[in-house]
């Protein structure tokens, strides 16, 4: 199979992270920051790269994986923070946060030579919100 075949499999299957329970992806899911850290959700509200499993590391600290429809919660103390998705690549983001507000991050997948390549940016509040809201929180 060629790699370019390869790829295109990979990136078009199913894969599963573990996920939180209903009462914690709803209590994320009301975007409540607490008054002494930032609440940082890193989304993936894309179904293309479904087969694809993204690990994340907040400030070189693994916090979970990400697939199609899912996203990550973290809470950080203020200050400057750095996420980084691995693949075939590593994309990082670095964002600056104060105490009492939300941050969000979009983690994409495209196609790569062998797997999927990573990308991350930061989103806007209110697309944030929506696609955190698309997805399930995972653990």
């Amino acid at each position: 199979m060629s790699a370019a075949l390869l790829s295109a499999a990979l990136l078009s299957g199913c894969a599963s992270v573990p996920m939180a329970d209903a009462t914690a992806d709803a209590q994320a899911k009301q975007f409540v920051a607490p008054k002494d850290a930032a609440n940082l959700y890193i989304y993936r509200n894309e179904t293309f790269g479904a087969a694809v499993k993204m690990p994340l590391l907040v400030d070189g600290v693994a916090v979970g994986d990400t697939v199609a429809h899912t996203y990550i919660l973290k809470q950080v103390t203020p200050g400057s923070h750095t996420i980084t998705s691995k693949s075939e690549n590593d994309a990082t983001l670095t964002l600056s946060t104060e105490a009492g507000k939300n941050y969000y991050g979009w983690q994409g997948v495209t196609m790569g030579l062998l797997m999927g390549r990573a990308q991350l940016r930061q989103g806007s509040g209110e697309e944030g919100k929506e696609g955190a809201v698309e997805g399930q929180v995972g653990k």
